[in-house]
């Protein structure tokens, strides 16, 4: 089984985490001929990333070789990668097929539990009520003479 592109080369993967992943290295798996991919981009926490977002700049950019065993390993730049909850792959070419097809993408890193931030209930008071903030009552410090 394997993915194929519909009209052109590109095929683009958004893949959303359950927490958050320290992304270590990449494998690409394709056939030995014109139809594997031979450049794969990186995007971070861009949900439902489009192709109209692939124009931006990419945090790292791999040439790739043909590897129909999916041998090979393609490591990021760790510092880039490092606290990653959605990762988007862009393939924008391959090797002069008019598809590309991949049959396996395998992600090497370290999962952590990501930390949500709940919502706190706050409750504030339009005008304050005297009795809730008792205080005592100030002394001045120096005498006052009019």
């Amino acid at each position: 089984q394997f993915v194929e592109s519909d009209d052109d080369e590109e095929l683009l993967f958004n893949v959303p985490f359950t927490g958050n992943v320290k992304l270590k290295g990449v494998m690409v798996m394709g056939e030995d001929d014109g139809t594997h991919p031979a450049e794969m981009r990186l995007f971070k926490n861009i949900p439902h990333m489009s192709f109209d977002d692939t124009a931006r700049e990419a945090e790292q950019t791999f040439s790739l070789n043909r590897d129909p065993t999916g041998e090979l390993e393609y490591p990021t730049k760790i510092a880039r990668f490092s606290n990653v909850h959605h990762l988007s792959i862009h393939f924008p070419r391959n090797f002069g097929a008019e598809t590309t097809k991949i049959f396996y993408i395998g992600l090497k890193g370290e999962w952590t539990e990501a930390h949500r931030h709940e919502v706190t209930i706050c409750s504030y008071e339009a005008s304050p009520t005297p009795a809730d903030h008792r205080s005592e009552p100030i002394a001045p410090q120096t005498p006052f003479i009019s």
